[in-house]
């Protein structure tokens, strides 16, 4: 899945980018490939809207299905390698 967010306040957006670092890796500063099972994108989405103002902020989930890199097209240099085993939830 594709994980993006627009987080009005510096405080909450490096609250949001911590927690996302463990759930899946970046591609750019908002944006994250994350694998993760049910039960994961449910803790993921818990610890997101904790963190988040829900009135003023927001975050895309988007399901892409098999998350290998075959998916994607990367134009120069590619910023990350497929992911291995899921993502590692700490």
């Amino acid at each position: 899945m594709l994980v993006t967010y627009d987080i009005r306040d510096q405080r909450r957006l490096r609250a949001v980018h911590r927690t996302m670092k463990s759930y899946g890796d970046p591609l750019q500063y908002s944006v994250f490939v994350c694998d993760l099972s049910d039960i994961e994108r449910i803790r993921m989405t818990d610890a997101l809207s904790a963190r988040m103002n829900l009135a003023v902020d927001s975050v895309a989930i988007i399901n892409l299905g098999n998350t290998d890199l075959s998916r994607f097209e990367f134009l120069g240099t590619r910023l990350l390698d497929p992911p291995e085993g899921g993502a590692l939830v700490v």
